[in-house]
C-alpha cells in the first residue's frame, strides 16, 4: 500500500513539474502549424502538448515546397506560427525567404545542441537522421564499405542504387559533398557514381532496401529510420527485408556520415510567439525526444535522450562536421550538377 502511494506520489509530482514548465493547463489559446511531417506520432505529441499546456494546436498538412511558398505569398496575413520542415536545406531556404524569426529560450539552448539548429536562432532541430549504405551482406563484404567518394571505384558498376536527383535527401547528400570537395571534384564523384548504377533511380527509401534483397542491386543509399520501420512493420516482407540487409555508416576515418534533420522554426508573423516557443520547447524536451526515437526510429536532438535500442545495436557513428545550413546554401548548385551529369 505504502509503494503503490509512493508510486502516485511520484506521478503527481513529475506530471505536474512538466505542466509548469509548458505553461498554463486552462490556457483557451491556439497556434497554427505548418508541417510536412506526416506520422502519427507527431499527432500524438501535440495532443500530449494540449493536455499540457491547454494549448490548441492546428495543423496544416503539406509538402515542403508548397508551405513554403505558401507562408511566403500569404505574407504578413499568414495564419502560420510554427513551420516544420524535415530537411536542414528547405529550412535554410525559409530562413533566407524571412519567414522565420530568431528566437531564444534558456530550454531550447538546453535541448538543442548547436550543430542541430540555425547559427542565429532561426529553426531547431527536432530529430535527426542519417543517410547511410544498406547491403546486402551475401553480395557485400563488409571489408569493401568504407566511403562515399569509394562507391565511384569500377568494383561497384551495377551494384548501387539510389532515389532520383528530385529527392531533398539526395539533393541534401549533394550539397554535403560540394562543402566537402568542392564544385569541381563534387562534380566528378556524381559522375562515377551515376555510372554505377544499377537502374535508374526510382521509388522511396524502402524500395531501395526491396530491391537490393530481391537482387537487384547490391547496396543502397538510403535513411537510417526506414530500416527501423521496416522491421517493426505490419507488413512481413518489409520486416523479412529489415532483418536481411545491413547498415554501414560511411566515412567514420574521414569526413563523418552525412546527416540532415526535421527543424521547427517561429513563424515570421506569428501571434502567439510564446505559445509557438513552448511548443518547440515541448517537441525538443526529454518526453518528446524518446516519442521520436522509440516511435519512429530517428536519432534524438537532446543530448539526454538515448537512441532507441535497435539504433543503439547498429553502432555509434561520427556525423559530417559541418554547418546544416550549407545544404541550403549549395541546394541550387547541386540540382544543377545532378542534371547535367545525368542523375535521373
Amino acid at each position: 500500500m505504502k509503494k503503490t502511494i509512493l508510486t502516485l506520489v511520484i506521478f503527481f509530482v513529475s506530471t505536474t513539474l512538466t505542466a509548469c514548465q509548458f505553461g498554463n493547463v486552462g490556457s483557451d489559446k491556439s497556434i497554427t502549424v505548418y508541417t510536412e511531417r506526416h506520422y502519427d506520432t507527431d499527432q500524438l505529441l501535440y495532443d500530449r502538448f494540449t493536455e499540457l499546456t491547454g494549448i490548441k494546436v492546428n495543423l496544416i498538412r503539406d509538402e515542403a515546397d508548397k508551405l513554403i511558398t505558401r507562408m511566403n505569398n500569404e505574407g504578413e496575413d499568414s495564419p502560420a506560427d510554427v513551420l516544420i520542415i524535415a530537411d536542414a536545406g528547405r529550412l535554410h531556404r525559409a530562413k533566407e525567404m524571412d519567414l522565420f524569426q530568431s528566437v531564444t529560450s534558456d530550454i531550447l539552448t538546453e535541448n538543442v545542441p548547436n550543430h542541430y539548429k540555425d547559427t542565429n536562432n532561426f529553426w531547431y532541430g527536432l530529430t535527426m537522421r542519417a543517410r547511410v549504405f544498406v547491403y546486402h551482406p551475401d553480395r557485400v563484404n563488409v571489408s569493401e564499405l568504407s566511403t562515399y567518394e569509394d562507391l565511384t571505384d569500377p568494383k561497384w558498376k551495377g551494384r548501387i542504387i539510389t532515389r532520383t536527383s528530385t529527392n531533398i535527401y539526395n539533393q541534401s547528400l549533394m550539397s554535403s559533398m560540394i562543402e566537402i570537395m568542392g564544385e569541381e571534384a563534387a562534380r566528378a564523384w556524381a559522375t562515377g557514381l551515376v555510372q554505377n548504377f544499377a537502374r535508374d533511380p526510382q521509388g522511396n527509401d524502402r524500395d531501395q532496401a526491396k530491391a537490393v534483397v530481391s537482387g537487384v542491386a547490391d547496396l543502397a543509399i538510403m535513411n537510417t529510420y526506414y530500416i527501423g520501420r521496416m522491421l517493426n512493420s505490419s507488413d512481413p516482407n518489409e520486416v523479412i527485408v529489415g532483418e536481411t540487409v545491413r547498415i554501414f555508416f560511411p566515412n567514420q576515418n574521414t569526413t563523418g556520415t552525412h546527416i540532415n534533420v526535421s527543424g521547427a522554426g517561429v513563424a515570421k508573423y506569428s501571434q502567439n510567439v510564446d505559445e509557438a516557443i513552448q511548443l518547440i520547447e515541448f517537441l525538443t524536451s526529454e518526453e518528446a525526444q524518446r516519442s521520436y526515437a522509440d516511435a519512429n526510429y530517428e536519432y534524438p536532438i537532446n543530448p539526454s535522450v538515448e537512441p532507441h535500442a535497435l539504433l543503439k545495436s547498429w553502432g555509434s557513428f561520427n556525423v559530417q562536421d559541418i554547418p546544416l545550413s550549407k545544404l541550403g546554401e549549395h541546394s541550387v548548385l547541386a540540382i544543377i550538377i545532378m542534371n547535367e551529369i545525368g542523375w535521373k
